[in-house]
């Protein structure tokens, strides 16, 4: 992959804005994958690149909830030790076992959750009462989900911001802060990984990732200040485009194709 200043800055600009609609609804992957693919990178760089790019968001988008305290990390510590568990072992199983049945039931899965808070009249940015225990919640919902993203990845943070509003009963602007938290710890689990393959593109990596700093606090500045009516509406537009993307690749259309065709590549 030979690097130039335009692709830099175009890595550099993709980090921005998937940082910044990452911190806000999930998704960012969205735009990274194709971009990074569309540049010369291999599937397994992509993703190796994309895990390292992709943790320097979640971590701007942490720091910036930890420092409104929307978060409180002493509190989260049995979710984050059983979310990093969870994805070490989905990134292990999933070299170890075919993952192809979650791509053909993931799209159905993803619309389903679009409609829930589309539609849902209790999603709100007030707390509710909770449904599950927080040592029940921790140790099996965040490890499930945490697994997950090992294992699979699409729609994670969805999944964790769902869990928070529907089980745990969190408003949706506190539940979009706990979700980056475990975002960030499911994406060092699974980077971790890749430290050792030898798949990463730095450069490319950390030219995203200088753009990801910034999105990561965009998006959770936005996150404060906008709440249920900004949040809401984007995590249903970013399920529904995951849900899409997931088709296409089921069809074998690929979305770096796309992209490249796009621009004229």
């Amino acid at each position: 992959m030979e690097l130039d200043l335009s692709l830099i800055l175009l890595l550099l600009l993709t980090g921005l804005g998937a940082g910044t609609i990452d911190a806000i609804a999930g998704g960012g992957g969205l735009i990274t994958l194709p971009v990074l693919l569309a540049s010369g990178l291999s599937p397994v760089q992509a993703l190796a690149t994309n895990k390292l790019q992709g943790s320097f968001g979640t971590l701007a988008a942490t720091l910036y909830f930890v420092r409104k305290r929307l978060v409180n990390l002493r509190e989260m510590r049995t979710m984050i030790i059983c979310t990093f568990i969870g994805s070490a072992l989905g990134t292990v199983m999933v070299q170890l076992i075919d993952s192809s049945i979650l791509a053909a039931i993931m799209p159905a899965l993803l619309i389903l959750i679009a409609l829930y808070f589309a539609f849902s009249p209790k999603i709100g940015d007030q707390d509710r009462d909770r449904r599950i225990s927080v040592l029940l919640f921790s140790t099996a919902i965040t490890f499930a989900i945490g697994f997950y993203d090992g294992f699979f990845g699409p729609g994670t943070g969805t999944f964790f911001t769902l869990a928070f509003v529907s089980l745990a009963g969190f408003g949706l602007a506190r539940a979009t802060a706990h979700t980056k938290v475990l975002n960030f710890t499911s994406n060092l689990a699974s980077l971790l990984f890749f430290l050792f393959s030898g798949h990463i593109v730095w450069i490319a990596g950390f030219a995203m990732a200088a753009g990801q700093l910034i999105g990561g606090q965009l998006g959770a500045r936005l996150v404060v200040s906008r709440g249920t009516s900004l949040v809401r509406p984007l995590i249903v537009i970013i399920t529904l485009l995951m849900s899409a993307k997931l088709l296409l690749d089921r069809f074998g259309l690929s979305t770096s194709e796309l992209v490249a065709r796009f621009f004229g590549g």
